[in-house]
């Protein structure tokens, strides 16, 4: 079974990205990544992708108001398995464009909302409680050293 101290120990060692690939490792999402609150902008941190090609650029910058990381600020974390069938996105502008998403929110050491931590595909793609809770749990740790995701 994956732990919290074994991101921990895998952000220790060999930093972000590799932490942040650890968590992607335990699920069938093409994508995890951080994304920052900028003003009425998301901006990709970090990203991870199993395919490991170039970021594309739809993912570089995503304005506040269009993005699923706007539940994740109002009801501190969301999922969605399939957000062609969620009622929640019913008029959601990424409804069927993103259709997995789970996120938890990222908090600095202040408090303060940061970003958000994310599971994510164009495909429909469950996540296991068990992974939920690792990402929960992975979070703050990053939240504690988010001075390794600034440029």
């Amino acid at each position: 079974m994956r732990t919290p101290e074994q991101f921990q120990a895998v952000l220790t060692a060999e930093g972000p990205a590799a932490a942040l690939a650890y968590l992607n490792q335990g699920v069938a999402h093409r994508y995890s990544a951080i994304y920052r609150f900028d003003g009425e902008l998301l901006r990709n941190v970090l990203l991870c992708d199993k395919r490991e090609q170039v970021r594309p650029d739809f993912l570089l910058v995503v304005p506040f108001r269009h993005s699923f990381c706007q539940f994740v600020l109002r009801d501190q974390a969301f999922r969605t398995e399939d957000s062609r069938q969620d009622p929640r996105l019913a008029d959601h502008p990424y409804r069927g464009v993103v259709i997995s998403y789970h996120s938890v929110p990222l908090v600095d050491e202040q408090g303060a909302l940061w970003g958000t931590l994310s599971h994510f595909d164009m495909h429909s793609h469950p996540l296991a409680d068990e992974e939920f809770r690792l990402m929960e749990r992975a979070a703050p740790v990053f939240g504690r050293n988010l001075a390794l995701l600034e440029p």
